[in-house]
Parts: structure tokens; C-alpha cells; sequence
């Protein structure tokens, strides 16, 4: 019962946060690959060039965005299998 209470509590923080800020201010949130081009076109006064250029890009912002998160998740359940893993195999061998 304390740990339902503690994580609605978190939940219900961040909830508020979100809700206070977003309300509050005109905050655009963008990535930091947009703002390290801006730097460095202002840092060689638009003289730069890239030496690589990309394979292939994805269409759209949304497509970008799954693909990320397909990854992210795809690193959580492999991370989350080998701690789950040695987690019981020292269970196990606790018996």
C-alpha cells in the first residue's frame, strides 16, 4: 500500500509540472543536433561543411520520432532481460 501511494504522489508531481509549465511559458522544445548546427555555422560564419552526409533520412519528423523510441525500447528490454537474468540466477543460486 505505501508504494502505490508513493508512485501516485510522483505521478501526480509530475503531472503538475507539466500541466504548470506548459501553461506558463511558450518553451519550443527542440533537440540538440538543431542547436549544435546553429553554433557551429555561427562559430565559422557559415563556411562549414559536413564531411558525411546521411544514408538515409526519414521522411518525416513523426517517422524520426518512432524510430528513436522503437530503439530506446528495444535497448530498455535487452538491458531489462540480462539485469532480470543475473537477478535470478542469484536467486537461484541462494536456494
Amino acid at each position: 500500500m505505501k508504494i502505490e501511494l508513493i508512485v501516485a504522489a510522483i505521478f501526480v508531481i509530475f503531472t503538475a509540472q507539466f500541466i504548470y509549465m506548459s501553461s506558463t511559458t511558450d518553451a519550443e522544445y527542440g533537440g540538440a543536433d538543431g542547436q549544435a548546427g546553429d553554433v557551429i555555422l555561427e562559430l565559422t560564419g557559415g563556411n562549414y561543411e559536413p564531411i558525411a552526409e546521411p544514408i538515409w533520412e526519414p521522411p518525416s519528423g513523426e517517422i524520426e520520432s518512432l524510430l528513436f523510441g522503437l530503439q530506446a525500447a528495444f535497448g530498455a528490454l535487452v538491458i531489462g532481460y540480462f539485469f532480470g537474468y543475473y537477478k535470478g540466477k542469484t536467486i537461484k543460486d541462494q536456494s
